[in-house]
């Protein structure tokens, strides 16, 4: 397995980047428990944009809005310049197919191969201009994430490190425009998560994703975060560069990066 570094912030663009996720005061409840209440963010194309905020403060509750699990109260998600709201089952599911998705806990089935579990959401999604090319995507996903060797192995055998990159490559597989990582450093010791940090960014810089990134690890945060937004009080509280909230006066913000 290659060893990363984490590669340097992808130079500025010279114009203004395409928004490909816009969040426009979204609100939802559960009850009583008023979660998000006013939420605004957009996501640019090839932008990392790291989402902070306390536990139980709507991180997760967002990003199932985002992928359609979840319908908001009030708002608009327009996501690659669809209202998700007007789409129905079909539509949403053809979208979702554009989105990538890092569980925090990897979601690999553990009675598949590395290759099948990289091939069921080929196979799931029936992608007509991928169909014949699955050996050539599984083996390019696969040194994608510098584990070229692994396609008959079982997740059993691999580190945590080495099933977070193969959960990252069946992201990959799909060639999505929006990947939505969850926790993607949780769990691992500090090399492995500085590694999985470099990966994040040399995927970004390789395929000019879009991220939307729920972390608390402020060590990934400094290194893939081109944008950081703070979600308190259910909304995008503060909004900046790593550097710029690390020196933010308001405590609620600073505490963070303490």
């Amino acid at each position: 397995m290659k060893t990363l570094t984490a590669p340097a912030p992808p130079p500025a663009p010279t114009g203004p980047a395409e928004v490909v996720l816009t969040l426009e005061h979204i609100a939802k409840s559960f009850g009583d428990n008023h979660v998000l209440r006013d939420f605004s963010l957009d996501l640019h194309r090839g932008e990392n944009v790291v989402v902070l905020g306390k536990s139980g403060s709507g991180k997760s509750v967002l990003v199932k809005c985002i992928i359609g699990l979840l319908r908001p109260d009030a708002g608009r998600i327009t996501v690659l310049g669809q209202d998700i709201s007007t789409l129905d089952h079909e539509a949403m599911d053809q979208l979702r197919a554009k989105l990538g998705f890092l569980f925090q806990s990897n979601a690999l089935y553990d009675s598949m191969t590395v290759r099948e579990n990289l091939l069921f959401p080929l196979r799931r999604q029936w992608l007509a201009d991928r169909r014949g090319k699955e050996k050539e995507l599984v083996q390019q996903a696969l040194e994608d994430v510098g584990l070229g060797d692994t396609a008959e192995k079982m997740p059993a055998e691999l580190s945590g490190g080495q099933r977070k990159r193969i959960a990252l490559a069946r992201t990959l597989i799909l060639q999505p425009e929006i990947i939505l990582y969850d926790e993607p450093t949780t769990g691992l010791d500090p090399i492995t998560a500085r590694e999985i940090s470099g990966l994040i960014r040399e995927v970004q810089q390789k395929y000019q994703t879009a991220a939307f990134i729920i972390s608390h690890d402020m060590d990934s945060v400094r290194l893939v975060a081109d944008r950081v937004a703070l979600l308190a009080d259910g909304r995008c509280y503060a909004q900046g560069t790593y550097a710029e909230l690390a020196k933010h006066e308001d405590p609620r913000v600073h505490d963070f990066f303490i």
